[in-house]
This record gives C-alpha cells, sequence and structure tokens, in this order.
C-alpha cells in the first residue's frame, strides 16, 4: 500500500483540514483566504497527478487504478474545483461560515477523487458517499432561503435512496461471489451522480435553488466521477451475461429526452441549465454504452465530459458574475449592459449543442462516431433529433440577451468571478486548436482488473 500513489487524495485530505482549521481561527473578514488556501491545495493535488501521469498498475491491493483515465479525471475535478472555489469569496462575502464551505467544497471534492479510481465495489461505495453526505450540505448552505433547502432536501432523499439500492447491490455482490472485486452493481448509485434517469429528479432543483458555486460544482464533478466509474463496471460486464450496455442505452435516450423536452418552456437560466445537465447526462451515457464494442468510447467519453464541465463552469460563472439573476426577463439585453458575460454565455450555450467549431462540436462529435462503431446507430439518431431540440430552449436565452434592452443596471459580482470567466473563455479557445494532441493524450482503455 505505497501512500505515494494517493498523493493527489491526500493533497486535498490535508488541503481541506487546513482550510477547517484556518476558518475557525480567523476572524470572518479574512475568510476569503481560505479559498487561497484551498486553489493552492488543489494546484499541489494537480501537480502530483502530473507526475504519476505515465503509472499503469493497480495499487492498495488492487482497489485503487492508477491509469491514464484516473489521472483525466483527476485533472478535470480538481480543475473545475478550483474554479468553483475562486467563485466562493465574493458570492459568501456576508456569509460567516464562508471559509467552512470550501472545506466542504473540497470533502466533496475527494470522494469524487476516490470514485473515478475505485477499482473495488467497497472502495466505489466509499467514494460515493464521501462526494454525496458534503454534497447534501452545498446544495442547502444558503439555509435561510427556502428553495434551497428544498433543493438540499430531495437532493438527500434521491441520494438517500440510490446509495441504498447501490450498498444493496453491494452486498449482493459480496454475499454471491464472496469478493467486493467488480462483478455486477447496481447502476441507480452511479447514474444518481450523473443526474440521470432514474435518479435525476434533483438536478434542477439543485441548479436552481443552492448557492451559484455549489450548483456549478454539483453539476460537474460528480458527473465526471461518476462517468469514470460507470464506464470501469460496464466494460467488465459481459454482454451475454448481463445485458448492462443495453440498459445503460435505454438510460441514455431516457435521460437526454426528458431533459430536453423539461428545458424547452423553463423560465429560469439556473433550471434550465438544471434540465439542460440531465440531457448532458444522456449523452455521456452513449459512450458507456459501446464500452468494450468502439475502440474510441473511452476518448469519447472523457472528451465530452471535459468539454461540457468547461462550458458548464462557464455558464455557472456568468450567473455568479450577475449576482444570481437567474429569469430569463433579467438577462434580456445583456449584450449591451455587460457585453463578455453575455458573448460567454452564449458561447457556453452553443457548445453544449455542439456548434462548431465550438469544443462542444468536437466532444459530441466524438460520441456519435463511437456509438455508430458501437452499433447503436438507433441511440445516434436520436441524439442527433434531441440536439436540434436543445437549440430552441438555448435560443430562448441567447436571442433577448443579444437582441432586447436592458431594463436595468445590471450589477456584477467583482472581479473574482470575471476572472474566472475570462479563464474559461481562454480554456475553450485554447481546446479547439490542440484537440488533435489532447485526442491523443486521452485514454484509450482501461487497466484490467
Amino acid at each position: 500500500m505505497p501512500i505515494g500513489d494517493l498523493a493527489p487524495e491526500l493533497s486535498v485530505l490535508l488541503t481541506a483540514v487546513a482550510v477547517l482549521l484556518a476558518a475557525m481561527a480567523l476572524p470572518q473578514r479574512l475568510h476569503g483566504w481560505c479559498a487561497v488556501v484551498a486553489i493552492a491545495g488543489l494546484a499541489v493535488a494537480a501537480g502530483f497527478t502530473v507526475a504519476q501521469w505515465d503509472a499503469a498498475r493497480m495499487t492498495f491491493s488492487g482497489t485503487f487504478a492508477l491509469d491514464r483515465a484516473t489521472g483525466w479525471a483527476r485533472l478535470l475535478i480538481l480543475a473545475m474545483t478550483a474554479g468553483v472555489a475562486a467563485l466562493s469569496p465574493a458570492w459568501f462575502a456576508t456569509d460567516r461560515r464562508h471559509g467552512e464551505y470550501c472545506a466542504v467544497l473540497l470533502f466533496s471534492a475527494l470522494g469524487a477523487l476516490a470514485m473515478a479510481g475505485a477499482a473495488d465495489l467497497m472502495q466505489l461505495v466509499m467514494g460515493v458517499l464521501l462526494s454525496s453526505v458534503p454534497g447534501y450540505v452545498l446544495a442547502a448552505y444558503h439555509r435561510d432561503w427556502e428553495i434551497s433547502l428544498e433543493a438540499g432536501m430531495k437532493y438527500f432523499l434521491v441520494g438517500a435512496l440510490a446509495n441504498a439500492l447501490l450498498v444493496t447491490g453491494v452486498i449482493l455482490v459480496m454475499g454471491m461471489a464472496g469478493s467486493t472485486d467488480y462483478a455486477a452493481l447496481i447502476l441507480v448509485g452511479l447514474l444518481f451522480k450523473l443526474g440521470a434517469v432514474p435518479a435525476h429528479a434533483w438536478m434542477p432543483d439543485v441548479a436552481e435553488g443552492a448557492p451559484v458555486p455549489s450548483a456549478a460544482f454539483l453539476t460537474i464533478v460528480p458527473k465526471i466521477a461518476a462517468a469514470v466509474a460507470l464506464f470501469r463496471v460496464v466494460s467488465l460486464v459481459p454482454e451475454e451475461t448481463f445485458p448492462l450496455r443495453l440498459l445503460v442505452a435505454i438510460a441514455a435516450a431516457a435521460t437526454m429526452t426528458l431533459g430536453n423536452l423539461a428545458a424547452l418552456w423553463q423560465t429560469d437560466l439556473r433550471r434550465l441549465l438544471g434540465w439542460s445537465s440531465v440531457s448532458q447526462s444522456g449523452y455521456a451515457l452513449m459512450a458507456v454504452a459501446v464500452a468494450g464494442a468502439a475502440e474510441t468510447a473511452l476518448q469519447a467519453l472523457v472528451a465530452f465530459v471535459g468539454v461540457y464541465a468547461l462550458a458548464n463552469l462557464l455558464a455557472f460563472a456568468v450567473i455568479a458574475h450577475l449576482r444570481g439573476r437567474t429569469a430569463l426577463e433579467d438577462v434580456a439585453g445583456l449584450l449591451r449592459a455587460r457585453p463578455v458575460a453575455a458573448i460567454a454565455l452564449t458561447l457556453a450555450l452553443l457548445s453544449f449543442v455542439g456548434i462548431p467549431p465550438l469544443p462542444g462540436f468536437l466532444g459530441k462529435f466524438a460520441l456519435f462516431e463511437a456509438t455508430l462503431d458501437g452499433g447503436l446507430s438507433w441511440l445516434a439518431m436520436l441524439a442527433v433529433a434531441n440536439t436540434v431540440v436543445s437549440l430552441f430552449y438555448y435560443l430562448r436565452v441567447i436571442g433577448p440577451a443579444a437582441l432586447s434592452k436592458p431594463k436595468d443596471a445590471m450589477g456584477t459580482l467583482g472581479r473574482a468571478s470575471f476572472t474566472v470567466i475570462l479563464v474559461a473563455l481562454l480554456a475553450m479557445a485554447v481546446s479547439v486548436p490542440v484537440w488533435g494532441g489532447l485526442w491523443n493524450g486521452l485514454p484509450a482503455t482501461l487497466l484490467p482488473m
């Protein structure tokens, strides 16, 4: 059990403890430094991840996989968590629990890291629970706001049921096989973390009611970890033994269709993004459904989840920058009032659709290609139809933002949120010309378990 193999996870753990202790000692006016410490700790963890980039082995008695898939998931989780942490100081400036928020954020990210590299059922359960429990706190952090409490309660109830089913499945596997190695799994637990049907109901409520940094985190980070973990599970189950890939394909079809149809007439931007996040989970499941059947399935999954995470962080950074104004009429005239924010929001939404030459197009193209190669042409055609449908509700946001006049002055959160917007825009711009190199560096296979 070489401790160094878990250096990124240990860095996040120690940083979370340091942030918690600092929040206890520092006065409220200095709690913003907790976010700085959190980002520094995440950078250290990213450095350890890069140092282990060429690792390809099972570690800790075969319970944790050190491979390229784990490496990419680690980097995405750490980067997105850092972006969310950067949004928190201004958003929680008047909250006496601001410092503790950063600690809870890091604990939830630690659970996602554990889930992404899990190669054993008990390790997976630990990761899911460690990611979920702090997530309930993040969702309901505005405890004086009824909508936030409702979001946290719904997230908790759906999570409690999904996690109970997951643990029940683990117990059954242990009883039948006498081992916790991957052999079969109840899908609901991981579908809950993805925000996919049938455990999707929490996603739009959390996107609407949680603090904006929490909403950004909970609609991105657990999805990254769950996508990789679910891919590991599906790739190990022989199709002739159990039609797990077919179940995932059906879940993908239901998730993307329900998410897009529910988003059509939403009047709140955050809730619209919540339902959009559900639909994006459906697209991600397309790659999982062809695990083992298409050579580029894993590459397509990591590429799509990466570009989705970047666009989603950008969209929520714009919402945070506008101080949480989320009614569609509130963003009318945004181009005239806040041109950079309007351009950023437009590019994020168009990337969700997959409009070229945005990175979202490259991610979706990879998904469709892998799905066709895997023999699921009906699922690819359904995804194309859903993509066309999604353009309608994104244009309901883009049109008024670009063509209408602002009703009143639009205040902003300050430099921190604007910086996150600029960094995310730069990352989107850079990702397109270097896509070929990124694609070649993505994992194509998993370690045998």
